[in-house]
């Protein structure tokens, strides 16, 4: 029985609620943490992803990997026994553990890219699909210099225009190169790495802490949610044997779950990753299965929101930013 193939083919019948747009809010749903990173000055305005990009090698698995994770099939007729939230009625959803697990096998034999030089160039075409709007979304284009020191972007005019990326004093928006260099620093040891992460007080969410220490309002279980979901993001820069580890701490972070047939803003259904940590709003984590290769990112709203008294966002609203292409070429303007 071929796994993968099954994973790929499950489909759930239900329609999902309409995409749009609400620019206002967007800081919210992009609140990666400060070490989201760069694109662009363009970005600033679109909100913080810094995802890098590569060529996706096909994953090669040996035959005990595949042999250790066999029951995953027989999983995904039932819940998963993972804590958290009861999932809806609407929903189809995979044993969390197992299917991490069979994630960071397959993340683990992904073969290492070759480094990009200084003087290449990482693109990336993405969608954003914001709430309460049209439901066409926005597709960018963008390009960043390894090092980070140029960004470019098609204006509106049609041509490519190639800007200077001033250093950041704050280090809180790395280059594709930084970037790389943080995580190479990352244990892979997946118990080390979620203590890693759960501590970070660089990835702490307003409120500030206080001259005391205080971690704000954010615990620590949700910090290393966000944090690891930011890292999956860098696909580029993103070593093998550390997106295994990254599954593998996701697996142990209470509320974790996985529920299939996931729709990002293009369309593709995938593996939705998420934590339940209130009634109002869930945000997933989109991989493609099979390949666990991170598709995007979804919010959806469970319940209707009001800011400053008035229905901001409906039950049903969604929110995507979907990563459409990516890879690495040698000037800015290219396409892989």
């Amino acid at each position: 029985m071929d796994d993968l193939k099954t994973l790929r083919e499950l489909r759930a019948d239900a329609p999902l609620p309409d995409a749009g747009r609400l620019s206002a809010t967007r800081a919210r749903f992009m609140s990666e943490g400060p070490e989201a990173g760069r694109f662009s000055a363009a970005r600033a305005a679109a909100g913080p992803r810094g995802r890098g990009l590569r060529a996706f090698p096909r994953p090669l698995l040996l035959a005990a990997a595949f042999a250790a994770v066999a029951a995953l099939v027989a999983v995904f007729a039932h819940p998963g026994q993972t804590g958290g939230a009861p999932p809806s009625a609407a929903g189809r959803y995979a044993g969390t553990a197992v299917t991490l697990e069979r994630a960071a096998l397959v993340a683990g034999s992904r073969s290492t890219s070759p480094t990009p030089r200084p003087d290449q160039w990482q693109y990336s075409r993405s969608m954003d699909k914001q709430a309460n709007g049209p439901d066409a979304g926005r597709v960018q284009e963008e390009w960043i210099r390894y090092d980070g020191k140029r960004a470019a972007v098609f204006g509106d005019d049609g041509r490519l225009r190639i800007s200077k990326v001033p250093p950041d004093p704050g280090d809180d928006d790395l280059s594709p190169q930084r970037y790389a260099e943080r995580l190479r620093k990352l244990p892979t040891d997946p118990a080390k790495l979620l203590a890693r992460v759960s501590a970070d007080l660089h990835w702490i969410n307003l409120p500030v802490e206080t001259a005391g220490g205080t971690a704000g309002a954010e615990d620590a279980d949700a910090r290393a949610f966000r944090v690891l979901s930011v890292y999956l993001g860098q696909q580029a820069v993103m070593p093998p044997k550390l997106e295994a580890a990254i599954y593998r701490a996701l697996a142990r972070i209470p509320g974790v779950r996985i529920e299939l047939d996931v729709q990002d803003g293009s369309g593709r259904k995938g593996l939705g990753v998420f934590r339940d940590t209130g009634p109002v709003t869930r945000r997933y984590v989109i991989l493609e299965p099979g390949t666990f290769r991170y598709l995007g990112t979804r919010m959806v709203w469970l319940r209707g929101e009001e800011i400053n008294g008035e229905i901001a966002f409906r039950a049903g609203s969604v929110w995507t930013v979907t990563e459409l292409a990516s890879g690495i070429v040698d000037r800015a303007g290219d396409r892989p």
